[in-house]
């Protein structure tokens, strides 16, 4: 059983970014986002009709983190607080050392590398401190963006869904992607066990 046990928020620096803790000052940032049909399309969850509910969101996954269940970061610019998006690690199965990954980010900030960036320390702080196997995306299949940024992040597709997810009257399709552990895994592949006598 893989042990979580957060001490404090883990705040993680980028060149450009700072992802940090999401508070209620963020509640309208993210429920701009939330309600944004762009934003949403691919995600099968139903938009956000008041800022109310970003603020329980905030609160939802606030708590989650206290639990030790996930880890949730707002991203922000260094020197400018305002919220771009979001990454996290939730549904954490500790039996089994995998979690699943999931993130957004404001249409404005699309196509500049910002969640590649974001990506890039989370996956590292999740495989280096977490210590988790394997890391899960659950992606719409017509999500092509983010088929891409999975897979320029060592991501494979794993498994193909059909109709295993219905909202709003219809059945949509699932893509499921992973990724091992790639310190570990180098470590198991250079370093064989040695076959019994």
């Amino acid at each position: 059983m893989l042990s979580i046990s957060f001490s404090s928020f883990p705040i993680l620096h980028t060149p450009r970014l700072l992802l940090r803790e999401m508070t209620a000052d963020d509640a309208q940032a993210l429920f701009e986002m939330r309600s944004d049909e762009r934003v949403m399309r691919y995600l099968g969850r139903p938009l956000q009709k008041d800022v109310h509910e970003a603020v329980e969101f905030i609160e939802k996954i606030r708590a989650s983190f206290a639990e030790n269940e996930s880890v949730a970061w707002g991203i922000s610019f260094h020197g400018d607080s305002k919220l771009l998006g979001n990454i996290s690690f939730w549904k954490m199965d500790k039996a089994n050392h995998r979690t699943e990954i999931g993130y957004m980010l404001h249409p404005d900030y699309w196509r500049q590398g910002i969640m590649d960036e974001a990506m890039t320390a989370a996956l590292d702080y999740c495989f280096r401190v977490l210590n988790f196997h394997s890391v899960e995306a659950n992606t719409d299949p017509q999500n092509e963006a983010s088929g891409r940024l999975l897979e320029k992040h060592g991501f494979v597709q794993e498994a193909y869904f059909r109709e295993n997810l219905y909202f709003e009257g219809r059945f949509l399709d699932s893509r499921i992607y992973s990724k091992i552990n790639p310190f570990t895994f180098a470590a198991t592949t250079h370093n064989p066990p040695k076959p019994a006598n």
